[in-house]
């Protein structure tokens, strides 16, 4: 935290001193008592997040975490396209379902085959079981470089085509298609890939033969070092240390869409494939495209104990989130009427695994966590489910975008965290707000602590802090209304976003009628709110002499209060 210079057109006004909103660091200490000038005992130390990441972050990693991807055939997308593939490629005379039948089987038969002459182990897999930890057991003992590990096979859903026949007024016989979905076998190939690590693929059984591949951007990062002979400690998905950080971050800012393409392409043509090379020539081949997308934000803490207790302190700080007046603040989309909800609503969970806690923001059908990483940094990663929730297509050519937008959000939720967990303002800076200011004939009004309508406007203006697009008149003025439970003019609503701007609180957009929140205004803002809120409206009733709100052991410790402090008085002669 730093000072903050007076806005433009307050420098040079007696009224108007720099705006110092902070000190350094918050050392929890008073010089001396303010009630008869005793020294103050110490308090406890108020976590940072600035001289956290700054001191105490030995290592920040920003890369692609689990990558899925799904692939399709674009000539076998429809009943006509399939009519076509059956009766035109193939030259049957009538596209029956019952050519499908073959088409599996000698797929089916030839993976059983190549496990055989391969002495891969074929396994099913049953309802309910933690598929990664059985494959697990598989890796531990492989040693070659690449190579295919294990092949599993489960049903599941999937949607195939269904097909409905039809009886001519001749006595001919036809079939329409339509897709359904039904429970078909999938295989799954658990590989060992030079460039990615593990990896799997998935095809299922059944016409289109769908496909979904699962990459890890972390382990090809690893496969990239470790090719340069560069030493690293590893997380599971993660890094916790590396000899050389300005490569690591070289290898993870490499991964891009030619790399998953790559991978595709070798793979497809190494396995066992639905269709024969004579039907991929002609063009009945799968194109692959971004089906799940993670990307993560890690930083590695040198003392760990240190950043669980703030991530803790984070958790309490922003349980609301996950509202939509909020959820706003973390992504680059405007919420409309149209815009589809999370499946469970907008709500900000915390999820608690043994001893270590998660938070979780919903958004559309993507959503954001942050968690502390194996206990030793903290982790922030957007899980984007659709890129279309983002306005992106699916193409490997968008995973860039995508990336530098999942990393913008990790580093708004931060910027969110700071400014939240860590808004004070000096006593000189609180004293200039409740006092007028005078601008050569032009006075500009106080924004006093206790007034509602200043509350109604820090708390409503607090929602809009991060909003990229800024904040119009007219958002603002109905949530002022709401918290003040009293009607809030238009002109009213002007008046105040006039003496907020001379104030520096907030700045409006050249040629616009929008007005963002000014980093000082942040602090004004949260700082009136949060201690209004957490301190004052909780308390209040501690003011008032003997008030049955006051909990018993309160009201007797102020009682004794009291009697000390006059004691103290009248030992001084200062009884009044």
């Amino acid at each position: 935290m730093g000072s903050f210079a007076a806005p433009a057109n307050l420098q040079g006004s007696a009224a108007a001193r720099p705006f110092d909103v902070g000190t350094g660091a918050m050392t929890g200490v008073l010089a001396r008592s303010t009630i008869i000038d005793l020294p103050a005992k110490e308090g406890p130390m108020t976590p940072n997040i600035d001289s956290i990441i700054r001191d105490h972050v030995t290592l920040t990693v920003r890369c692609l975490d689990r990558i899925y991807l799904q692939g399709y055939m674009p000539k076998l997308q429809t009943s006509g396209g399939l009519c076509y593939f059956l009766r035109d490629h193939l030259g049957h005379p009538i596209p029956s379902p019952a050519l499908f039948r073959p088409m599996h089987d000698g797929f089916v038969n030839a993976i059983k085959a190549y496990a055989a002459d391969h002495a891969v182990p074929l396994i099913e897999f049953k309802a309910g079981q933690d598929k990664d930890a059985i494959v697990a057991t598989y890796r531990a003992t492989v040693t070659a470089r690449e190579g295919v590990v294990i092949i599993g096979v489960a049903q599941e859903k999937a949607r195939a085509f269904k097909a409905h026949k039809r009886c001519g007024p001749q006595g001919g016989v036809t079939f329409d298609f339509t897709r359904q979905s039904v429970a078909v076998n999938h295989y799954y190939f658990y590989v060992q890939d030079e460039a990615w690590g593990p990896a799997f693929i998935k095809i299922g059984t059944y016409v289109p033969y769908p496909i979904k591949i699962c990459l890890n951007g972390h382990e090809w990062v690893k496969q990239q070092l470790r090719r340069q002979r560069i030493q690293f400690e590893s997380l599971d998905n993660g890094f916790l240390a590396c000899a050389d950080p300005r490569a690591l971050e070289a290898a993870c800012d490499a991964l891009g869409p030619r790399d998953l393409q790559t991978f595709f392409d070798r793979w497809s043509r190494r396995l066992l494939w639905p269709l024969r090379p004579e039907d991929r020539a002609a063009g009945f081949d799968h194109r692959i495209t971004l089906c799940q997308l993670e990307i993560s934000l890690t930083q590695i803490f040198d003392r760990p104990i240190q950043g669980r207790h703030f991530f803790e302190a984070v958790i309490r700080d922003n349980l609301d989130l996950g509202r939509p007046d909020r959820v706003r603040w973390l992504f680059p989309r405007r919420l409309t009427a149209r815009t589809p909800p999370p499946a469970y609503g907008y709500r900000t969970r915390v999820i608690t695994d043994g001893v270590e806690p998660s938070l979780h923001i919903e958004y559309k059908r993507s959503h954001l966590k942050q968690y502390f990483k194996e206990g030793h940094g903290l982790r922030s990663e957007l899980t984007i489910n659709n890129p279309n929730d983002f306005d992106f297509t699916k193409g490997l050519d968008q995973l860039p975008a995508l990336r530098a937008l999942g990393d913008d959000v990790n580093r708004t939720l931060l910027n969110v965290e700071r400014v939240s967990h860590h808004c004070t303002l000096t006593t000189d800076a609180l004293d200039r707000l409740q006092r007028p200011l005078h601008l050569g004939r032009v006075r500009i009004s106080a924004l006093r602590f206790g007034d509602p309508r200043i509350q109604a406007l820090c708390q409503a203006l607090s929602g809009f802090a991060h909003v990229p697009a800024g904040v119009r008149h007219r958002d603002l003025r109905p949530r002022v209304a709401a918290l003040l439970g009293r009607p809030y003019s238009a002109a009213q609503m002007s008046y105040d976003l006039r003496r907020l701007r001379l104030r520096g609180v907030i700045e409006r957009s050249v040629g616009t009628h929008r007005y963002h929140v000014t980093p000082y205004g942040v602090r004004v803002t949260f700082f009136y709110s949060k201690l209004y809120l957490r301190i004052f409206r909780p308390h209040a009733p501690a003011l008032e002499p003997f008030s049955d709100a006051i909990p018993r052991p309160v009201r007797t410790a102020l009682l004794d209060l009291n009697a000390a402090i006059d004691r103290v008085y009248q030992e001084a002669a200062l009884a009044a």
